[in-house]
């Protein structure tokens, strides 16, 4: 799938790998691209690895940066270091010679200038003999900014040639969103990016909690119950959604508003709603109303969230693939992305997608062992 009016690669472009373990919990995903890290993106191959269930629950058990956090940052990159060896057998012509690893974050505390995504990237580099990018939100939080969403300028890469005004939503464990305005290919200020709200991470939780599954699947639950107006109503009270973007979430941070008083269905239901509804409300910040959604992450997946976003929104709201993007590989290709901005000097966020004062370079360099 090429990205970008280019269709080849040329000899400016960096061949870069990116790993992403997002707040969903369910695996690495791992995809190539070659990129000049500004317009030109070629997409390549990628592959989902799940996490087997016993490290996943390990993982949920450090979330908030409590336990044994040492031992499962280990297991965590040897787990990456598995992934790229598994790309690298299933996908042999696919070369790369840097990798962005995005680790996984297990507390993200802006406002107190702190964000944690656990993964060691000198192990890592050490265990893939390639060089390593890791470390990618922590200059931006230092600098004031939130250090999320950090995949905006990668959306606008993708969609320099689409129709805008434009929203990109990534319905991950968290939603976030990228407006991209019709001047963003002249104005790197014609891009606004922030957390919706939550994405699929409650609804995953409530359904574990009560069947053992770890998601529902096809919305099913959802499209069995009734919607609580009473919960929707209070949850959008919040002042989160009052607030002026940039501004980000942990994963955590509307655990009060699970609907512990309603049976699994109305519940699944409920929090359903609360998604589209928390991205309905993202819109009240937009510069101008968006022309269409394309929506990314396993959110997509659930037609009860699709449906729900289409019926608030009252505008064409479709899968990446759509425009031919990788659903699944997109966060991923992220990274590998702003891997090569790291390495070639440029930033990877901007005031209006992150709230820090000035566009902030990140990302730390492990470079592989001799």
């Amino acid at each position: 799938m090429a990205a970008s009016s280019s269709t080849k690669a040329g000899a400016n472009l960096r061949q870069a790998l990116g790993l992403m373990s997002g707040t969903s919990l369910d695996g690495i995903d791992v995809a190539a691209i070659a990129t000049d890290g500004v317009r030109r993106v070629i997409a390549g191959p990628g592959l989902t690895v799940p996490y087997p269930e016993p490290f996943r629950e390990r993982l949920r058990g450090v979330l908030g940066g409590v336990g044994e956090v040492a031992e499962v940052e280990a297991e965590l990159t040897r787990l990456h270091a598995t992934a790229v060896s598994e790309f690298r057998t299933r996908y042999p012509e696919a070369g790369f010679d840097l990798i962005g690893f995005h680790g996984h974050t297990i507390l993200h505390r802006p406002r107190e200038r702190r964000t944690w995504q656990i993964g060691n990237g000198a192990l890592l580099a050490a265990l893939t003999q390639c060089d390593v990018i890791a470390d990618f939100r922590g200059a931006d939080v230092a600098a004031g900014g939130e250090g999320a969403p950090l995949a905006a300028l990668y959306h606008a890469a993708l969609a320099a040639d689409l129709p805008k005004p434009l929203a990109v939503l990534n319905l991950g464990g968290v939603g976030n969103v990228t407006w991209i305005g019709r001047r963003a290919s002249r104005r790197a200020d014609d891009i606004l990016a922030f957390d919706t709200g939550p994405g699929n991470a409650l609804i995953d939780d409530w359904v574990k909690r009560h069947t053992g599954q770890g998601a529902d699947f096809d919305g099913a639950l959802a499209r069995a119950g009734q919607v609580s107006e009473a919960h929707i109503a209070r949850f959008l009270q919040a002042p989160y959604f009052g607030r002026k973007p940039p501004k980000s979430l942990d994963r955590d941070d509307f655990q009060g508003f699970v609907p512990e008083d309603l049976d699994l269905a109305d519940g699944a239901a409920t929090l359903t709603e609360m998604t589209a509804a928390a991205v309905e409300a993202a819109t009240r910040h937009f510069p101008a109303p968006a022309r269409e959604w394309l929506v990314c992450g396993g959110g997509r997946r659930n037609p009860a969230i699709m449906a729900a976003l289409e019926r608030r929104l009252a505008v064409p709201v479709r899968p990446v693939e759509e425009v031919g993007w990788d659903g699944d590989a997109l966060e991923a290709q992220a990274f590998a992305y702003l891997a090569v901005r790291s390495v070639i000097g440029l930033p990877l966020s901007l005031p209006t997608t992150t709230g820090a004062p000035h566009p902030v370079r990140g990302g730390r360099l492990f470079p592989a062992a001799a």
